[in-house]
């Protein structure tokens, strides 16, 4: 029987190094790729086929919301399972909505981990005790609420707006944004007025502010950047 093969991404190599270790101490697992951010996972994903792809939520250039996604949407059978540190309601609606099947946080993952991988393995869902409780009180409440207007705002952007939000709120000017993306800088300057003007934002601040109440970027990763320059 052919061995269960897992991508990992992450960009903290010490993290991906413990996931690869208790990961490849499971008897018929193999870790077959890792990926430094969300770019290169949707690479990666594309070229080995793995069976189950573990994303990081906080990776640059793009996020693991954005690379479950653009990954579901050329193999909506991938297992897709997310690690991420936060555990607000509206990354655990946003992780759902991608197709992802499991959810743990990385606080549990020592304990948690295997357990998890072992369930998509078996094609079944896994979510940690604290994400299942989020899950139910957001059931809860969307049911007499109805989906927040933040949700709404986020899902109104598409695939390669949600990209152009994250670098900007990361700092990258249009020239960057133009060589990651492949674009011309006059195409990816045309892209930053068009979404400054779709979401009301009038200067990069309140680009930043948005993209981290959407969880497009996290706080924890613009706070390891700003403590770079």
């Amino acid at each position: 029987m052919a061995n269960l093969r897992i991508l990992i991404a992450d960009d903290h190599e010490v993290v991906r190094r413990g996931l690869r270790m208790l990961l490849a101490s499971h008897a018929g697992w193999e870790v077959c790729a890792e990926a430094l951010d969300g770019r290169e996972a949707v690479g990666k994903t594309r070229q080995t086929k793995p069976d189950i792809v573990v994303l990081d939520i906080g990776m640059p250039n793009m996020n693991g919301l954005e690379a479950a996604r653009q990954i579901m949407r050329e193999n909506p059978g991938q297992r897709i399972l997310i690690l991420t540190v936060a555990e607000s309601e509206q990354v655990v609606r946003e992780a759902l909505q991608t197709g992802a099947r499991g959810f743990v946080l990385k606080s549990d993952a020592a304990r948690e981990l295997i357990a998890a991988v072992e369930a998509l393995e078996q094609h079944r869902t896994y979510f940690t005790s604290s994400a299942g409780q989020i899950i139910l009180q957001e059931f809860l409440a969307d049911s007499h609420n109805g989906a927040s207007a933040t949700s709404q705002n986020a899902a109104n952007l598409t695939s390669r707006e949600r990209e152009i939000v994250q670098l900007l709120a990361e700092g990258k000017s249009s020239k960057e944004v133009a060589s990651i993306l492949s674009l011309s800088v006059k195409t990816a300057e045309t892209h930053r007025s068009n979404l400054m003007r779709k979401l009301g934002i009038h200067c990069l601040s309140e680009l930043v502010l948005y993209a981290v109440r959407n969880n497009i970027v996290q706080v924890e990763r613009l706070n390891k950047q700003n403590s770079a320059i």
